[in-house]
């Protein structure tokens, strides 16, 4: 899709509370990977939202609890539509300065120079 159209969607989605939000999210449980012993290597903890309208998958696997993982994915989800919403500033097209101009063919002769006394034109 179009950023403008992605940016609308993140605004809007950011608007919503946190269970509208996880409404509007496909939630995948799966076991997580890493150390954490019998507990993680058994229970389906790790937590995968993916956000429907502007395709943002974000994951938490760094806990124990699936709850506590759930959290921190919506925090994530959130923090990452608040980058699609941004709205990025637009760059004003600049000129060097005379003197920085003056300044470049300088070194650009004295480079020449060198290179010219190298071949023992000069």
């Amino acid at each position: 899709m179009e950023p403008p159209v992605l940016r609308g969607q993140a605004r809007r989605a950011l608007a919503l509370g946190d269970d509208a939000l996880l409404a509007e999210c496909e939630t995948t449980f799966f076991v997580g990977p890493g150390p954490g012993g019998q507990h993680r290597n058994k229970t389906a903890s790790a937590v995968r939202l993916r956000h429907a309208e502007t395709e943002v998958v974000v994951t938490a696997t760094e806990r124990r609890s699936q709850a506590q993982n759930r959290a921190a994915a919506l925090i994530r989800l959130r923090d990452r539509l608040r980058a699609l919403a941004r709205e990025p500033v637009p760059r004003k097209p600049t000129r060097p300065t005379r003197a920085s101009h003056v300044r470049r063919l300088e070194a650009k002769r004295r480079a020449a120079r060198k290179k010219a006394s190298r071949r023992g034109l000069e």
